[in-house]
């Protein structure tokens, strides 16, 4: 018989939506807190919170993120998205999966409980920043939250083990587009324009050399550039899309300021304007030092291991932890296709009550 968390996994497995449209999905997680001893809540759409009462004055929280992605599944697996276009290729029915199965837990230990226990199911993590939204309904504060954990499916890493790091974990990721507005000429009187073109190529080649100059880890790059109309005219716009994605803020501030010089220079220089946009973007995902010494301490050989070095991916968790002390880990899923990937699958009946055991060991931390 499968356990609890594989039958959730493969049954949000099926139902792929995206963002904060959730329908299906948030029926689902709500259909199986309905049986347990919990409050639950609708704080902001697609977004559920249940509160478990354990009686104390603190409470400890974790996070499940609910939303797929827009992908079209390549797995053959027996119960793949039912949803044409929409897969969870970002381990996220396991997350919600995993929550699941902790707060059946939850709820039959609810009276031998160090804490009460609030879970976070959360939208909108690929999108705009689900966690943020829900972070500023309150709902934190209001339920005395004192720690906050989260746990990622990630490929590459040893099935079954957990995996994190004291300080930063993931990166800050800031998206970039560069609008650059130029005046278009025949090519035959090129004299006469400004080309928005030349002026595009001139920022990329500064900023790669600006990127070269910043110490790593760093990521400043570009993957997409729009420009002009026909061939035999000179560009009238282009449109530079990119990222970075930084840990620290001295990094961070060097490449913005280094990104709004060159933008100044390429506009004096081409006669074009040049308009620098730079997305908020989600924080770094930043553990708590102090919170995760005195849970490899206490933990011993359940403890998570020492994850070497950071990773330039982003994600939302960090709003909580810019709120309350939290952890993030990574459980290793093995040598899967990578995350969003339309191949990515993983051994759900092995590595999901593995993870559920972790969060166990969390749940019961003094």
């Amino acid at each position: 018989m499968l356990s609890s968390v594989v039958v959730h996994r493969r049954a949000l497995h099926r139902i792929p939506e995206l963002s904060d449209q959730l329908p299906e999905t948030t029926a689902y997680v709500q259909s199986v807190l309905a049986s347990l001893r919990c409050v639950v809540t609708t704080p902001i759409p697609g977004g559920i919170c249940a509160w478990f009462d354990a009686g104390k004055a603190e409470t400890v929280a974790f996070r499940a993120d609910m939303d797929a992605l827009p992908e079209t599944e390549n797995t053959g697996l027996p119960y793949a998205s039912t949803h044409p276009g929409k897969m969870h290729a970002c381990g996220h029915d396991g997350h919600t999966a995993m929550a699941l199965a902790l707060a059946e837990h939850v709820s039959a230990h609810l009276e031998e409980l160090p804490r009460n226990v609030l879970f976070l199911f959360q939208p909108a993590e690929e999108t705009f920043g689900g966690a943020k939204h829900l972070c500023e309904t309150g709902v934190l504060e209001a339920r005395h939250v004192v720690r906050v954990f989260g746990l990622h499916l990630w490929p590459k890493l040893e099935a079954g083990r957990v995996f994190t790091r004291p300080g930063p974990l993931m990166a800050r990721a800031n998206e970039l587009k560069i609008i650059i507005t130029g005046h278009s000429v025949h090519i035959s009187r090129a004299h006469e324009g400004r080309d928005a073109l030349a002026a595009g190529v001139d920022f990329y080649q500064r900023s790669a050399a600006l990127a070269a100059s910043v110490p790593p880890p760093r990521v400043l790059g570009y993957g997409k550039l729009v420009s002009g109309t026909v061939r035999n005219a000179v560009s009238g716009e282009t449109v530079l899309e990119g990222t970075l994605r930084t840990y620290h803020e001295e990094t961070y501030r060097a490449c913005r300021e280094g990104l709004e010089r060159i933008a100044r220079e390429v506009a004096a220089e081409s006669r074009c304007a040049v308009d620098l946009q730079i997305s908020d973007g989600y924080p770094p995902v930043w553990n708590h030092e102090e919170l995760y010494h005195f849970l490899c301490r206490k933990l011993g050989p359940g403890a998570p291991a020492l994850l070497a070095e950071p990773v330039l991916a982003a994600e939302d968790f960090s709003f909580y932890q810019q709120r309350v002390p939290g952890v993030f880990c990574f459980l290793g899923v093995g040598d899967t296709a990578e995350l969003h990937a339309p191949e990515f699958c993983f051994d759900d009946e092995t590595i999901l009550p593995q993870g559920v055991e972790f969060l166990k060991r969390l749940l019961m931390l003094p």
